[in-house]
């Protein structure tokens, strides 16, 4: 909603923004801050060597011994095998999206023992990567286990408190500096929300809301902060400072149960009017310093709090790749081997003007966005839709918002594709001059608009 950026068919605006000079407070760096560099490593990306190179290596002494090959798995999964005395350590990678799935093993006594919590996977075939290390890092044994992960139980007792949600924009003034944490509580009661998401650019704006955090929390409310930052930087090595920078600010502000890190970043890296469905779709050096806006950012929040759990900034559209190479540790040029960005979460942004998230059609064809990011292995939160202000009336907004390719849709297929809420976009409309008439209330913070009641009746009639 703030400076456009075109995508295929469709203009995903930007919904927020961080000014520049918080940028450029963000971006002071200290020797303290370049040692905490890390956020992943090419150990981390599952091993792309062929299946001729893995039978060439030494794997004698090196054997899984469970789980057996296809079998049907679900809740905490031993994995252990043999392993002799060449191999000091042995990890467990799942090829499908290229995350760690166990702590690393280290053998003792000539074999090794780890566990996996295929709770955290989506149902079905599976492929994890078991990888034997030698003490230098530069000798490995390979074995794949091909396995069926079956969890019938896939909520958790907080998927119904957190369902639904509403954003805002407390750091960005507007009818929220009329409306007093109070008062946006007692609406945000009346209309199910549990949620509230707002945005944090700065160390003020870190503290400030911190403040509107306690009293929500107080009244059943979570607030959690998605951080701001943009791609001004000279390096990966810059921007991770200063994303760094801002997650210490955030998490000593308040310890939240979630951060997001960035908004709608990936739309900055695109090299042109294209889909976003394949790494070629984005400028590598662009790439590069947002995967380093990212890993600082989250660096820096588990260096003051290390239970909150990480939401991968919202993506929009079908801009899926971004996230694919993030954890992946691969990026736009076709190298691999790059950091691996590990994240709890995976955030996205739909609007009325795309259309059905589940069959989305652009240049590349069309594509079911909801399957396509719940291969990442992360619950999905959809934590901004709305509807475009230029749809209709104020009631064909209502109805469409609530309706069948919306919250109707989202609802419906919330347990197929593990989605865990919803936070509508916005709150309140933005002053004249600003992103829109996208909110529940006017900019008065007080008058509900038809989106407020046709928000309000459906929460009540489908609980979650």
């Amino acid at each position: 909603m703030k400076n456009s950026s075109q995508t295929s068919f469709f203009t995903v605006q930007r919904v927020f923004s961080a000014p520049k000079a918080s940028l450029i407070a963000a971006a002071v760096a200290t020797s303290l801050m370049l040692a905490a560099c890390g956020g992943g490593s090419a150990s981390d990306a599952f091993d792309t060597a062929s299946t001729v190179d893995a039978a060439s290596r030494n794997t004698t002494a090196f054997a899984v011994t469970s789980p057996a090959a296809n079998a049907t798995v679900s809740g905490t999964v031993t994995v252990k095998g043999t392993t002799g005395s060449k191999w000091a350590k042995v990890s467990v990678v799942d090829m499908t999206t290229g995350n760690k799935v166990a702590r690393d093993a280290t053998p003792a006594n000539g074999s090794f023992s780890t566990t996996v919590d295929t709770t955290r996977q989506v149902n079905g075939n599976h492929t994890w990567q078991i990888t034997a290390t030698d003490s230098t890092g530069g000798t490995r044994s390979v074995q794949n286990v091909s396995v069926v992960v079956n969890n019938t139980k896939a909520t958790t007792p907080t998927t119904a408190k957190i369902f639904y949600g509403a954003n805002g924009h407390n750091n960005e003034g507007g009818a929220y500096d009329i409306s007093s944490p109070a008062l946006q509580l007692s609406q945000l009661q009346d209309l199910g929300v549990k949620m509230y998401r707002n945005e944090v650019f700065s160390e003020w704006g870190a503290n400030k809301l911190a403040g509107m955090a306690k009293t929500m929390a107080a009244g059943g409310v979570t607030v959690y902060p998605v951080m701001l930052m943009g791609l001004d930087f000279n390096s990966e090595t810059d921007a991770y400072n200063a994303g760094y920078q801002l997650g210490v600010w955030t998490a000593t502000a308040y310890k939240y149960p979630y951060y997001e890190v960035t908004n709608e970043l990936e739309a900055d890296a695109l090299v042109g009017n294209v889909d976003g469905v394949y790494p070629e779709h984005f400028d590598n050096t662009k790439f590069q310093i947002a995967r380093g806006v990212i890993r600082g950012m989250i660096a820096g929040i588990k260096s003051v709090d290390t239970n909150g759990k990480i939401i991968m900034g919202g993506g929009a559209w079908m801009h899926y790749a971004f996230d694919q190479m993030l954890a992946n540790g691969t990026q736009p040029d076709g190298t691999t081997g790059h950091p691996v960005v590990n994240w709890d979460i995976t955030a996205w942004h739909w609007y009325s003007d795309q259309g059905d998230i589940t069959n989305a059609c652009g240049g590349t064809g069309c594509h079911d966005i909801l399957a396509t990011l719940q291969q990442l292995g992360k619950p999905i939160w959809i934590n901004e839709f709305g509807v475009r202000p230029w749809y209709g009336t104020d009631q064909q907004i209502a109805s469409y918002l609530v309706g069948n390719q919306m919250m109707a849709q989202f609802v419906a297929v919330a347990s197929k594709y593990n989605i865990q809420a919803l936070q509508t976009y916005e709150l309140y409309d933005d002053p004249a001059g600003g992103e829109g008439a996208y909110g529940l209330l006017m900019n008065d913070g007080k008058t509900p608009k038809a989106a407020y009641t046709a928000f309000k009746n459906f929460v009540a009639a489908n609980p979650k």
